[in-house]
């Protein structure tokens, strides 16, 4: 395994997120407008599944990956298993990184810690959840990095405009460098859209 996809999983989230039997594409639900949110501690069974990386700050990390994809599987005393899958371009083939996680439940499972090779720990934190879980905020310490998750590979323009106005205001996320995650071949070289590493 190569270094960079290792230190991936780190800086990924914790929540980078399989191996995706918890949630299938046909049964997430579409993601719905910003009226309300989830409030009080994240379901984290409902929070498990497959969860699409719609648009993220870039990283040298993550930097061109398409496709890119979180799956969260949970496990015993709020440990969690995850799979982050991606390609380096859409005609490449698909890469997979499996790490480790726990949850705080003092934070109300907002707050996550995850681990690569069983000992180098990074953070991360879910923001928001949409009442229904179709799309969720995650945030990085520090503030300069954040993604945006669907359960669906597509997303409305408004509501990802709605979602990164809140990164923006609320979280002070520096949303200038938010980038949308091309999940199909023909949203390369769209405005807004990240540049895949190979095309």
């Amino acid at each position: 395994m190569r270094l960079i996809p290792v230190f991936l999983s780190a800086l990924l989230l914790g929540l980078t997120l399989p191996a995706a039997n918890a949630l299938a594409q046909d049964n997430a639900p579409a993601a719905t407008p910003t009226q309300g949110i989830a409030e009080g501690p994240i379901d984290l069974q409902r929070f498990m599944g497959r969860w699409y990386v719609i648009g993220r700050v870039p990283n040298f990390i993550e930097r061109g990956h398409v496709a890119s994809i979180n799956t969260y599987t949970l496990q015993d005393d709020n440990k969690v298993a995850i799979r982050y899958q991606y390609r380096e371009g859409f005609s490449e083939p698909e890469e997979e990184i499996d790490i480790r996680a726990s949850v705080d439940e003092e934070s109300g499972n907002r707050r996550w810690r995850t681990w690569f090779y069983k000992i180098v720990p990074t953070r991360s934190r879910v923001l928001e959840v949409a009442p229904d879980y179709s799309w969720a905020l995650i945030g990085y310490p520090g503030r300069e990095m954040a993604w945006i998750f669907a359960r669906q590979p597509d997303m409305d323009t408004a509501l990802y405009r709605e979602l990164a106005t809140r990164l923006r205001d609320k979280y002070d996320v520096n949303t200038d460098k938010l980038k949308r995650v091309p999940q199909h071949p023909q949203q390369v070289d769209k405005l807004g859209f990240e540049v895949p590493n190979k095309k």
